[in-house]
């Protein structure tokens, strides 16, 4: 029996070690927030997290509070769900706290993209805000102009013949590909041919990588889970190696009217010495930066203003100021709108109704790693202690944008939330008597906010005033009941119907 006794202590330190990395031994020091391991060793709660991230953290919040640590497949997450304290996070995030990590890991697993050098955020919000974005809007205008109107039939009035479609196909389809030509350019038109030769060339194409876009887009949450089965995981690297081929530096380099942002972002690149595969990664990561959230978005602006109709009313009476005072109202065929950022700026009950829409259908997890142990001080006081190596996350859909105290009713949709008694933008939301900063977060906070955001949302705000403009549309079914939320995307930024809903378009003149 003797030499069984160092196998059995092997044995069993083997056990325990393994127990210990799967975080069966971490126990809640003093001053440290409540811990919640879940049911299952190193996955922890990570399958309730997944199935339906909203509710697993109201279940938290209802059995802990405010602030918890819950394991989730190997990692702990510290969740703050009072928007008074997200100040906090937002200040630590400067030294102690840090989101590349975490995003670098992600775009390799999802993009195939991998760098060692840090590139300046300037260059992104150089030309994706101020004066940047009027050539950025000019741009989007065009393609959005050439992809609506090339295919409706044309008539007189109520000759007019009726277009019909998805509605979620349609606003993601025209947007995704109209942002796509606005950044990566147009077909060069060769010299023997027309440049609405070179325009056809552009909706051809533009539309076969929306097709493929959209394959992929459906595999993302489970991707970057790594959940995918292998058939599906197969199907994404195909999906990827598409991608690389049609955004690669050299195709992209054939086009005209490239957007500023994305030369300069591959020109930066080049200079670093990085090779033109990985450079070809990173065009894919680009695109679904900045499309892959701007067209379900779309959607359910334009679905809310439907369903609402004292929120169209609103919406298209301001549309309609904003052509007047520019000398465009009543354009007949053949004469396009010049929608400018200067006259987007104008359009405060515009500007609230997406910043509503934002509100109730987008909801990424703002997720930060622990680079030193450090302390949270709550807005009652008190004060927690967290482990380097965590991680601490914002999940501001629960925490403060379906807060009924911050939001009266939150589950309904006013288009005026965001309006002052006086038309201007309301900015003083409360929470326990306090005002908070952070009462909407979309486009996250602090010094990782999207750099696209006011892109996007002239992007959205392009696409509703044309649809106003140009076409009479109408729901194929108007009592049909607004499509659930896909409870598989929480956290990736904005949500997708369940299914579609039909509509009908035509033009108006």
């Amino acid at each position: 029996m003797g030499f069984l006794l160092p196998i059995l202590l092997a044995l069993l330190a083997s056990v325990l070690g393994g127990l210990y990395l799967l975080g069966a031994f971490r126990w809640c020091r003093p001053g440290e927030p409540p811990l919640d391991r879940g049911p299952i060793p190193w996955l922890g709660h990570v399958l309730e997290f997944r199935r339906d991230t909203a509710k697993f953290l109201e279940r938290m919040k209802r059995k802990h509070g405010d602030i918890f640590t819950v394991q989730l497949g190997g990692f702990y997450f510290t969740f703050l769900m009072d928007p008074r304290s997200f100040g906090t996070i937002v200040k630590e995030a400067r030294t102690k706290l840090d989101f590349s990590k975490f995003a670098q890991k992600l775009v390799q697993k999802v993009f195939g993209y991998h760098s060692d050098h840090r590139f300046p955020q300037m260059s992104s919000n150089k030309h994706l805000m101020g004066d940047g974005l009027v050539v950025m809007t000019q741009a989007m205008m065009s393609n959005l102009q050439n992809l609506m109107l090339h295919s409706v039939g044309t008539g007189d009035n109520n000759d007019m013949p009726w277009n019909e479609d998805g509605l979620f196909n349609y606003s993601y389809n025209i947007v995704f590909r109209a942002g796509y030509l606005a950044l990566f350019g147009n077909e060069t038109p060769k010299p023997t041919e027309s440049i609405e030769k070179a325009r056809e060339v552009d909706r051809v194409e533009s539309q076969e990588l929306f097709l493929e876009f959209r394959k992929y887009d459906q595999l993302f949450p489970n991707l970057a889970y790594g959940v995918l089965p292998p058939g599906e995981k197969r199907e994404a690297e195909r999906l990827k190696r598409l991608f690389w081929n049609m955004l690669s530096v050299q195709k992209v380099k054939t086009k005209e009217n490239i957007s500023v942002w994305v030369r300069e972002q591959q020109q930066d690149r080049e200079e670093h010495g990085m090779e033109d595969f990985m450079q070809d990664r990173y065009m894919f990561l680009l695109l679904w930066a900045s499309q892959g959230n701007t067209g379900p978005a779309a959607f359910w602006l334009l679905l809310y203003l439907m369903k609402h109709p004292d929120a169209m009313g609103a919406v298209k009476k301001e549309v309609e100021e904003v052509l007047k005072e520019t000398g465009q109202e009543g354009k007949h065929e053949g004469l396009f709108i010049d929608l400018t950022r200067d006259m987007l700026q104008k359009t405060p009950i515009l500007d609230s109704a997406v910043e509503e829409t934002l509100r109730l259908t987008t909801a990424p997890v703002l997720t930060r790693a622990v680079l030193q142990d450090m302390s949270l001080k709550m807005a009652d006081g008190s004060e927690y202690r967290i482990r380097e190596g965590d991680r601490v996350a914002l999940f501001p859909y629960t925490a403060v944008q379906m807060d009924p105290e911050v939001h009266p009713d939150p589950l309904t949709y006013k288009y005026d939330r965001f309006l002052t008694a006086d038309g201007g933008k309301k900015t003083d939301f409360y929470k326990g008597g306090k005002k908070i900063k952070y009462y909407n977060m979309p486009w996250g906070a602090g010094i990782t906010m999207c750099p696209g955001r006011f892109f996007a949302t002239n992007e959205l705000k392009q696409f509703v005033f044309l649809m106003l403009t140009y076409f009479d549309f109408e729901l194929k079914n108007p009592d049909e009941k607004i499509p659930d939320i896909d409870t598989k995307r929480w956290g990736f930024g904005s949500m997708q119907p369940t299914r579609d809903i039909q509509f009908r378009y035509r033009l108006r003149f």
